[in-house]
């Protein structure tokens, strides 16, 4: 059987593509570095981004033993402020394309 599409499906297919690819899931990413202290990152996770006291205190540990660590997860547009306000703080943040 012959599957043929309409031009009125394949613009619908089209469009819906588009607004998929414009809001892929992303990840900020916090990275570990010599000169910032753990209680500075933990103030700036709970001031930024929302988290509790414990919930920053654990993203401090894993980014130190790990390197960097995913602390909020959204859009590109969504996370874009936390990424700044965070790297006007002095620490190393960037946002990353989830790998589908």
């Amino acid at each position: 059987m012959l599957n043929v599409k309409t031009d009125v499906e394949t613009d619908l297919l089209d469009d819906t593509d588009l607004l998929v690819a414009g809001e892929e899931p992303c990840h900020l990413i916090v990275w570990n570095d010599e000169v910032n202290t753990f209680e500075w990152v933990i103030e700036t996770l709970m001031t930024v981004c929302g988290h509790s006291h414990e919930q920053a205190e654990q993203c401090s540990y894993i980014i130190h033993f790990r390197g960097k660590y995913a602390v909020k997860n959204g859009s590109y547009d969504d996370l874009k402020p936390f990424c700044d306000a965070i790297t006007e703080r002095g620490i190393n943040a960037t946002i990353e394309v989830v790998a589908g």
